[in-house]
């Protein structure tokens, strides 16, 4: 396992650096790095590492999104307002409607299948969407209209949505029945994921101010809240919507909140902790590519991701409609909801783990997604965001 760590670690580094020097993102690097050393390829990776991939992927995933909390201030998104809510859902659901009009036609599978098809491939990845978010609130890009702080809380929430999308039609296709409280998972899970993090954000600054301790320890104290509150989603699985992943979020608004100091030295300590865990992120994404399945499914699989993006970029723009957003900045936020990356490699393959027939076949789909998008979504966010927005 030690060895598979350095490998990870030194391999997804090196490979990084390599594509940041040539002009193109440091993930694409890992991505391959994770293909490469992954059991589809080389077979480096331990398989003991592999068992408890997803929960190391989970791990960086709590760290970045509790970064992105600390740094978001929830008067920026008042002002964004309507749209901010929209980008939630619109751009999601044009796109889970576009792979249902699609699929059938270039994959040739039912009406039903191309909906959970479109359910995997629809969520984008905060994965590679927060981190480029968090450097334009650091560097001034797009602020004074709130763009980036309207991004991340669109992809967070496109998540929850997406992921109870996908359960209820999952059941359809294995013959079960949906009811009225399967979709009602996904507002409550919104709501009580908010209220969560809120109270949880509270009692953590009511403990911060009675008890001395050292940020260092303060980063370690909201970590393991955050765990807990993952774990939490996971119990409750069934018997009520809870989105772990957005308490989290809350959780660092609410710090930002009510003491914006402290807020910005502990999202310092989780900058230094996500350079490490952005390595293990991309590499262990990448090693649950299955390339041979996207060679399987060809030219059709790639033309299909590409034509559902362009009813995800219709969505997109349909949310900023009445916006003060100028035609590059409306680009840009279309650019920037792209990406694909870490719900594909969680849930792509449960369809076939569940044992449906066309499991296969969405799990390729899923693949291809991740190949196409992740890169093109990273390179176009990098390369026109200084050109497209203003710096403040």
């Amino acid at each position: 396992m030690l060895l598979s760590f350095a490998l990870i670690f030194l391999v997804g580094i090196t490979l990084g650096r390599i594509f940041e020097v040539i002009k193109l993102p440091k993930l694409i690097g890992m991505l391959l790095t994770g293909v490469l050393l992954g059991p589809y390829v080389w077979n480096l990776i331990d398989p003991t590492v592999l068992e408890i991939s997803t929960d190391l992927r989970q791990i960086a995933l709590i760290i970045i999104l509790t970064r992105a909390g600390l740094n978001l201030n929830i008067d920026d998104l008042k002002k964004v307002g309507r749209p901010a809510i929209l980008m939630c859902f619109v751009p999601a659901t044009l796109e889970i409607i576009g792979m249902m009009l699609l699929a059938p036609r270039f994959l040739g599978v039912t009406l039903l299948e191309a909906a959970v098809m479109g359910t995997v491939v629809a969520a984008v990845s905060p994965a590679v969407i927060v981190p480029k978010m968090l450097v334009l609130m650091e560097e001034g890009y797009g602020t004074k209209k709130s763009i980036p702080q309207m991004v991340l809380a669109g992809a967070s929430v496109d998540d929850v949505y997406v992921i109870v999308l996908f359960t209820a039609f999952v059941e359809l296709l294995k013959g079960g029945t949906i009811q009225a409280r399967d979709f009602l998972a996904i507002p409550s899970a919104i709501i009580f994921g908010i209220i969560g993090g809120v109270i949880v954000g509270l009692e953590l600054i009511y403990l911060f101010k009675r008890v001395s301790m050292r940020d260092t320890t303060k980063v370690a104290v909201i970590l393991s809240v955050s765990f807990i509150l993952v774990a939490l989603e996971q119990a409750l699985n069934g018997i009520m919507g809870f989105s772990g992943l957005l308490a989290i979020m809350a959780l660092g608004v609410t710090i930002h909140q009510n003491n914006v100091d402290t807020a910005q030295r502990l999202s310092n300590k989780f900058s230094k902790l996500w350079v490490g865990a952005e390595v293990f992120l991309f590499v262990l994404v990448g090693a649950t590519v299955n390339i041979s399945y996207a060679f399987k499914a060809g030219t059709a699989a790639i033309l299909l991701i590409l034509a559902v993006l362009i009813f995800r970029t219709v969505g997109v723009f349909i949310s900023l409609i009445g916006t003060n957003l100028n035609k590059k900045e409306r680009v840009f936020t279309a650019f920037s909801y792209m990406p694909k990356a870490t719900v594909q490699a969680a849930i792509g393959g449960l369809p076939l783990a569940m044992g449906l027939a066309s499991g296969e076949l969405i799990l390729t789909v899923a693949v291809v997604a991740i190949m196409v998008t992740a890169p093109l979504g990273a390179i176009l966010v990098d390369s026109t965001y200084k050109k497209f927005l203003k710096q403040e």
